[in-house]
């Protein structure tokens, strides 16, 4: 008991630096969670809260009948099903053939390259990306008229647009998760790789029984957490890329609270739908952290 007393004691400096986050947390994480009311009321911001007409479920049934909302809850798994997937393959394959570079400049300005997009805003790549796929003056279809083949309208085509979103979420966010993937290589014990060797093995053979397995816990995990994005899309970057014409396959459930709420004033409805999401994110991380647990034996506490 008493030595539980001194290292509570001992470890005061640090409850008091917990003590600046927490307050951050309770007053934008916490309190405004009374404002979910809204969801269940005909809220106007001119008579405020305490004059609101309770109306029950009225706001999930209208949005639940409002046309396209399936689509849209369709698009929005579908594009961060693909975004998830994507986030694995690749960033642990650039991860493997940058292990096997052994000259350690090279290997470090590559880094350097690829991780480079992560720090930069959806506002300043949405520009380029609109320069670079632009159907009159893009690069990529000055290379397709050059071949001959006409231009193609990747940002007003319902058929490229999700796609695009997902090879460029992944040309910003792949250096991110190759920097995951290279650490967790680094331990792996070497003396495997050199009773490998004298074994036999090649590099393939290497990499099949040895690094892959060696990552696997770490892959496991990133796939299980991830599993809390499957209602987020990326507001961001489908808000500075996406337009009237691919709404069909580019709208997302954030895009669609953002014009519900803020460009109709349905305050009310978007507050509903906002909370429908948070509420199946919430199982999902729930159910990734148990997965996490369960086979990556990761924990919080």
């Amino acid at each position: 008991m008493r030595s539980n007393y001194k290292q509570f004691i001992r470890n005061i400096p640090l409850h008091l630096m917990i003590i600046p986050g927490l307050i951050i947390i309770i007053v934008f994480g916490y309190i405004p969670m009374a404002g979910l009311s809204i969801a269940f009321q005909n809220f106007s911001p001119i008579a405020g809260f305490k004059n609101m007409n309770w109306v029950g479920l009225d706001n999930f049934r209208y949005l639940f009948d409002l046309p396209g909302f399936s689509q849209v809850v369709w698009n929005t798994v579908f594009i961060s099903v693909m975004k998830i997937s994507s986030g694995l393959v690749i960033p642990v394959l650039v991860a493997l053939l940058l292990n096997e570079v052994r000259k350690t400049g090279f290997k470090r300005t590559i880094q350097t390259v690829i991780y480079m997009p992560h720090f930069f805003s959806w506002v300043i790549l949405a520009g380029i990306i609109v320069d670079v796929l632009s159907p009159s003056s893009g690069i990529v279809n000055m290379l397709l008229k050059a071949l001959g083949m006409e231009p193609i309208q990747f940002l007003a085509s319902n058929d490229w647009f999700p796609y695009i979103l997902v090879i460029t979420d992944q040309w910003k966010e792949f250096g991110f998760g190759t920097i995951i993937y290279l650490a967790a290589l680094t331990s792996i014990d070497k003396s495997l790789y050199e009773a490998a060797v004298m074994d036999g093995a090649g590099r393939w053979k290497q990499t099949w029984h040895i690094t892959l397995p060696g990552i696997r816990p770490i892959v496991i995990l990133m796939v299980t957490l991830s599993l809390g994005n499957v209602l987020n899309g990326g507001f961001d970057q489908v808000f500075n890329l996406y337009n009237p014409l691919v709404y069909e396959s580019g709208d997302i459930l954030d895009t669609m609270i953002y014009r519900i709420g803020l460009q109709d004033a349905q305050y009310s409805v978007s507050t509903a739908l906002g909370l429908i999401k948070s509420v199946v994110s919430f199982i999902f991380i729930g159910l990734g952290y148990f997965l996490a647990y369960r086979f990556a034996n990761y924990r919080i506490f």
